[in-house]
């Protein structure tokens, strides 16, 4: 019998049924340019969007449109600002500035988290995970940026020291996504500020509430014009972004739509592109699996933010001897989250949709599928009653190639799909347009190692999915995007690098240290030719190519 679910809301005669927010809380409805709040170019003129509260479908905030001369007002600010000094602080003083950024988000947390709860209807243990996992991010990029790795300076060419610098890139572009609008900010802002870069920002439309909060929380702690936040609809503001020629790179956490759209309008300025796309995270269960911990593990990594998370662990491949065994544990597991409106309480486990338009997208995957001949185990659909909620799914009897387990639903939905051996697993587990992540389980050390080197993701888990760490990288292969956040990697990502080679041959000197016997010949080798400053041979180029 397929499991059904109820929402969790707050008694109407209870305190938690109060507004998450007080109205006073809220950030200013403004553009963020220049150190200070502002309005569009033209005000009057200017649309603005609802901001919607996914659990009640009520309107939150009134956010400006801003448009492409907002977006060349704040490129021009973020130009200055790297002019005026910015990028030429020393490592300890931008690291300062980073740790107190950090400390600003902790000493504000409690409004921040139910802002991120309000405006994307996160569970409250949720939104309090991105806020810390915000505070840790800058904590760390603070820290690494005193530390940088790089080549070691010496001579690679006889008479020559090579040193290797790492330089600011100047102004780079944000586009962040509405699923963790806080924590995607700080995974870019924190390593793009700390390798002395500055930024503009464009916030999803739909959930730009925190980041609003966030600059203006953090406006007095660094210079003008070193963060600006425009607010706006992607094809105006990001695609202006991504077509500025004083943008020197467009970052990007989104669809893969997006993603081509941004890579397109970048390519016209030839300016760096960071694109962290979409996902469809296959979990490969071998026979010698402990289907206990699978289970307890997809419970969390299939529904965490309700599934809208582009590593969620979405789509499980089983052996066909674990098959009946993982699906009954997994069942059991689901069955037990709590679905709930994030005021009803702590233990809300799974809260809305983030929009109207997504939420029908989640319910058309889930009909196509059904229709299809998948059977759920549990959920299957909408809830009743108001906001966007749809029942944590377990879909089974799912053929292999079916749409469902091909695209990105982003939604509370696992399917579960079998394999006869090893080579069928990591083939099926390859095949999709995405290479995000993945994970594997097993009992045997040797096939963990032997498996996870196959399978085509950036980040492959061994007997856990979705756990993350600030001092690792995250980013894909194949559709889901090039470039990493997180780590000392995101640092190289936001910095170019420079090499400079010094001559240390003193003039009138020849390359063993001998000078020359006479006036007559000093310079020259017995044959009469030039040797001032000279290049082994095979190093001097012999074509006539321009170099690249």
């Amino acid at each position: 019998m397929t499991t059904t679910f109820t929402v969790r809301r707050a008694a109407s005669s209870a305190p938690a049924a109060a507004p998450l927010l007080d109205p006073k809380e809220l950030p200013p409805a403004r553009l963020f340019i220049g150190g200070t709040f502002t309005d569009t170019v033209a005000p009057e003129r200017t649309e603005r969007t609802d901001v919607i509260d996914p659990a009640t479908e009520e309107v939150i905030a009134r956010i400006p449109d801003g448009s492409a001369e907002d977006v060349d007002r704040a490129v021009r600010a973020a130009a200055d600002a790297a002019r005026g000094g910015w990028a030429r602080l020393v490592p300890k003083e931008r690291s300062e500035i980073l740790h107190a950024i950090a400390g600003r988000i902790a000493e504000h947390a409690d409004v921040l988290v139910r802002l991120e709860a309000a405006n994307t209807g996160k569970p409250l243990s949720v939104a309090r995970d991105d806020v810390a996992g915000t505070v840790d991010t800058f904590r760390f990029m603070a820290g690494a940026l005193r530390a940088p790795t790089s080549m070691a300076a010496g001579e690679y060419a006889e008479g020559h020291l090579s040193v290797v610098l790492r330089e600011p890139l100047g102004v780079v572009g944000v586009v962040t996504p509405w699923n963790y609008p806080l924590l995607m900010a700080a995974w870019k802002l924190a390593p793009i500020l700390a390798a002395g870069n500055t930024v503009v920002l464009k916030p999803s439309e739909q959930t730009p509430l925190t980041t609003l909060k966030f600059a203006e929380l953090v406006a007095d702690l660094l210079p003008p014009g070193v963060l600006n936040v425009v607010t706006g609809l992607g094809p105006v503001v990001g695609a202006r972004l991504a077509e500025h020629p004083d943008v020197a790179m467009i970052a990007l956490t989104g669809s893969v739509g997006s993603g081509k759209a941004v890579a397109r309008a970048a390519a016209g300025s030839l300016k760096r592109v960071h694109l962290e796309l979409g996902g469809k995270a296959p979990v490969v269960v071998l026979a010698d699996a402990d289907v206990r911990a699978v289970a307890a593990s997809l419970r969390v990594a299939g529904f965490w933010n309700s599934g809208q998370e582009c590593g969620a662990a979405c789509r499980v491949l089983v052996h066909e001897s674990l098959a009946d065994a993982l699906v009954a544990e997994l069942a059991r597991e689901v069955a037990g989250l709590v679905v709930g409106d994030p005021r009803a309480g702590e233990e809300v486990e799974v809260g809305p949709l983030v929009s109207k338009a997504h939420f029908d997208r989640v319910r058309g995957y889930l009909g196509r599928a059904l229709g299809a001949g998948a059977r759920a185990v549990t959920g299957g659909g909408a809830l009743d009653g108001p906001g966007y909620f749809v029942a944590p799914t377990v879909l089974v009897d799912v053929a292999p190639g079916a749409e469902i387990t091909r695209e990105e639903v982003f939604g509370p939905v696992v399917t579960v799909e079998t394999f006869t051996d090893e080579e069928e697993a990591v083939r099926r587990a390859n095949e999709g347009a995405f290479g995000l992540s993945a994970s594997l389980w097993t009992e045997s050390a040797r096939r963990s190692h032997a498996l996870a080197a196959r399978l085509d993701a950036g980040t492959v888990w061994v007997n856990s999915h979705l756990v993350l760490a600030g001092e690792v990288p995250w980013g894909g292969f194949k559709g889901s995007g090039y470039g990493r956040d997180l780590s000392l990697y995101a640092l190289d990502d936001y910095s170019r690098t420079k090499h400079v080679m010094h001559n240390q041959v003193p003039q009138g000197q020849d390359m063993q240290g001998q000078v020359p016997q006479s006036q007559d010949t000093q310079g020259q080798d017995p044959q009469g030719q030039d040797t001032h400053n000279q290049v082994p041979h095979e190093q001097v180029r012999h074509d006539h190519t321009p170099a690249g």
